[in-house]
């Protein structure tokens, strides 16, 4: 126990407060590393609409989210843009060993960063296996996310896929109660449809029905209740 409190006493004020530090990259420094990162860090509110990087920017800094919802987007040359990702606590923005980004970061809900000088990490990353292992983790997860998603895009029904939206929200949301969840939409109608590749009609026509059959549940367009996340899951077709 006195050991326990001693190393608790060791981390740096600033962090002991920090729930992104149990399951982000910092959960895999040591003390003595997290108190040297903490000196070069810095918190930052991105309100919501406003880039954290643009596409083509360099990168000079990496961030991990402490609360909040990113859209990552790739903008084609002539101006057409596709919402690819979304990122949401304690997830780690950026690929490290990269000069510039090749896609965008906008916060889609007034969110809070943790940002770290790039040399910083990369520098860790080299001194710290544990990190390397995260990060190393955390983009194969990504890439597993990434072809579910291809299976969600091209094979799932229009209802199919906006359940399965709902379902990823409510994934990443506040820890159900039971087999029940409630949060705010991150996205607008019109963001969704871009995100699934339907229309905003569509999108409206397939939260309407899933309203009606009672799998959820809307209030001021934007707040959803799902009164059983199992309903969820078979209409997005996910097995569990």
């Amino acid at each position: 126990m006195q050991t326990k409190q001693m190393h608790h006493m060791e981390i740096p004020v600033v962090c002991r407060s920090c729930e992104a530090r149990h399951g982000g990259v910092c959960s895999a420094l040591t003390p003595a590393q997290l108190s040297e990162l903490s000196k070069h860090s810095s918190r930052r509110k991105v309100e919501a609409g406003n880039e954290v990087i643009g596409q083509g920017e360099s990168i000079t800094s990496y961030s991990s989210i402490l609360n909040g919802v990113v859209k990552l987007s790739k903008v084609m040359a002539d101006g057409r843009q596709q919402i690819v990702g979304l990122q949401f606590a304690p997830d780690f923005m950026g690929r490290p060993f990269l000069g510039e980004s090749r896609m965008s970061a906008e916060a889609a809900v007034d969110t809070e960063i943790c940002v770290f000088p790039r040399r910083a990490i990369e520098r860790l990353i080299h001194d710290a296996p544990d990190l390397g292992h995260l990060l190393h983790n955390q983009a194969l997860k990504e890439l597993d996310d990434a072809r579910d998603w291809m299976l969600t895009l091209g094979r799932k029904t229009a209802q199919e896929k906006v359940a399965s939206f709902l379902w990823l929200i409510a994934n990443h949301s506040d820890p159900a109660e039971g087999d029940r969840s409630c949060f705010e939409l991150p996205l607008s109608r019109a963001d969704i449809a871009d995100f699934l590749g339907l229309t905003i009609e569509t999108v409206s026509r397939q939260m309407t029905k899933l309203r009606k059959d009672g799998i959820i549940q809307i209030e001021n367009n934007r707040h959803i209740t799902v009164p059983d996340l199992e309903r969820l899951a078979e209409a997005a077709g996910i097995d569990q």
